[in-house]
């Protein structure tokens, strides 16, 4: 498939400082490599055309070690100055997107999806909006989504909060271009609390559900994981 995706790489990584100190998240070293060239591959491997670096936090850093080119990939960067939260870092980055569709993935999650099969599950449902979720046997770190027989979502759980296993939202998204940038969202907000919690029961959100790989590198216990498990993983 071909494909144009977004990275919100913008987070300061507060949790990892002690881990990662002075680094942006999305260069967290992880065996040697920085942790978004893990999803960059990822979109190389789908092959993707371009990647937009949603930037904020240090991205100087980011543009000098990650480039403009990775594998097949072309990198463009969407530079935040001031924080404008996920929702806003993503509406910024949607102008560098010259497809109809617009892949979104959270920069501090790798979950290695079915990006073809989002994109045709997106298809039958002909929906504007379509996210990956996750089981987990204990969600209430994350929060959790419900979804009903036609796999569209029926509520959130915030963290802490919800049934103990369920569905998690696994962080990649699919939309259409112009129904984000029409919707009349404000230039700063929260892409899942704002946008997502607040019109799930007016707009028709699809959840697809996945069971491959997934590893949040948001705790140090978690970014300790990571260096085991990526072994697997060559970029």
């Amino acid at each position: 498939m071909t494909g144009e995706a977004i990275i919100l790489a913008g987070g300061m990584g507060t949790r990892l400082k002690d881990a990662v100190p002075d680094l942006p998240k999305a260069l967290a070293p992880i065996n040697g490599h920085p942790f978004i060239l893990y999803q960059l591959d990822l979109l190389d491997r789908w092959g993707f055309s371009k990647a937009v670096l949603a930037v904020g936090y240090k991205h100087a850093r980011i543009i000098q070690e990650i480039g403009t080119s990775f594998k097949s990939l072309s990198i463009e960067y969407s530079v935040e100055e001031v924080p404008l939260g996920t929702g806003g870092a993503v509406l910024k980055a949607l102008q560098h997107i010259d497809s109809y569709l617009a892949f979104i993935l959270n920069g501090d999650t790798y979950f290695d999806a079915n990006l073809q099969r989002l994109y045709d599950f997106r298809q039958i449902k002909e929906a504007d909006l379509c996210m990956t979720i996750r089981f987990e046997n204990d969600c209430r770190r994350y929060g959790s989504v419900e979804f009903d027989n036609n796999n569209r979502v029926t509520s959130f759980h915030e963290k802490g909060s919800g049934p103990e296993e369920g569905y998690i939202n696994g962080g990649i998204y699919l939309s259409r271009k112009d129904y984000l940038l029409n919707f009349g969202l404000p230039e700063k907000f929260s892409l899942e609390k704002d946008f997502f919690q607040q019109y799930y029961t007016t707009e028709e959100f699809y959840a697809m559900r996945c069971f491959s790989y997934f590893r949040d590198i948001g705790t140090p216990e978690d970014y300790k994981k990571a260096q085991d498990e990526f072994t697997s993983i060559v970029i």
